[in-house]
């Protein structure tokens, strides 16, 4: 596995990213041909979120968001290994910059909500040219991988921290420092932890954690995705604001406006959203189900 890890690392990280985004297409489109879980969930997906499209429309987005995911793989290493100076020039844009120079001019340090949507990996990376940032991630199930990972993806200065508690109490110290956090939002808590909200308009455990960091304070909170450009071109990022209504003390209501939220911008981009990630349970809970109250389950479709 090591020797693996070592020549995937080193393959991906020399090829330009015209040709890597190349590569990365063909391992998604063979993700396609073959019946794959990640094809299998991603139409499965695709129809719970829009039930109104027509099965053709289901197929083309999962089959255009297995060659994103493709690319997503192939250019993690060449990301990792690249400076600030180089991620400047793979950036061709920013949407929305006044809404992070609004946030960032209130001096109270910023949450950043990176869904997995485009590449994830360079919004983290080029994140720190906005200020320091604490970020945290869910440590991967091989051991030897956390040591590859946290290298990487603190080389433009970012600090990661695990999801667990001394993270949290990390990403607190942070925010009290005036700080910036980044945060998956649309992560998958752990067993039961967090609430049942409707995603899509079906129930999606959704984690707590941004309002519980940021309602007290109202520190900013700001969406942020960069979206992968056609043919290697690069990546242009987007940054949209958050309604106030993230910042409720009634957590049903704040986790709520998060997956509204996060919805709109899925919706601008579809087939850059990792659909074959399990956002919602395997089990489907009865459609009436919200706030972790108990009902009805049935089977995924």
């Amino acid at each position: 596995m090591r020797r693996l890890v070592g020549v995937y690392l080193w393959l991906f990280s020399r090829l330009p990213l015209r040709l890597n985004h190349a590569v990365g297409a063909t391992l998604g489109w063979l993700a396609w041909v073959l019946p794959t879980p990640l094809k299998r969930r991603s139409l499965v997906h695709l129809a719970r979120a829009f039930p109104d499209r027509d099965p053709a429309w289901h197929r083309r987005i999962a089959r255009a968001s297995l060659l994103e995911t493709g690319k997503a793989f192939s250019e993690a290493p060449l990301l990792w290994q690249a400076d600030s100076a180089q991620l400047s020039r793979w950036l061709h844009g920013i949407e929305g910059s006044e809404v992070i120079s609004a946030a960032i001019a209130q001096g109270r340090g910023v949450c950043f909500a990176v869904p997995h949507l485009g590449s994830w990996e360079f919004a983290g990376l080029y994140g720190t040219v906005f200020g320091p940032l604490t970020t945290v991630y869910r440590p991967p199930r091989q051991a030897f991988l956390e040591s590859v990972l946290r290298q990487a993806r603190e080389r433009t200065g970012a600090r990661l921290v695990p999801a667990n508690r001394s993270g949290i109490k990390a990403l607190k110290q942070a925010l009290q420092s005036k700080e910036h956090i980044g945060i998956l939002p649309d992560q998958a808590p752990k067993g039961n932890s967090g609430i049942l909200a409707p995603f899509f308009g079906q129930p999606a455990r959704t984690m707590l954690l941004v309002s519980r960091l940021t309602h007290a304070e109202r520190i900013p909170i700001v969406f942020a995705f960069a979206q992968r450009l056609p043919q290697g071109q690069g990546f242009r990022y987007h940054f949209v604001s958050a309604p106030d209504t993230l910042y409720s003390t009634d957590p049903v209501e704040a986790v709520t406006a998060l997956n509204q939220r996060l919805e709109e911008l899925i919706r601008r981009h579809p087939e850059q959203y990792l659909w074959s990630y399990r956002r919602w349970p395997r089990t489907r809970p009865d459609s009436s189900v919200c706030a972790g109250n108990p009902g009805r389950k049935a089977k995924e479709g």
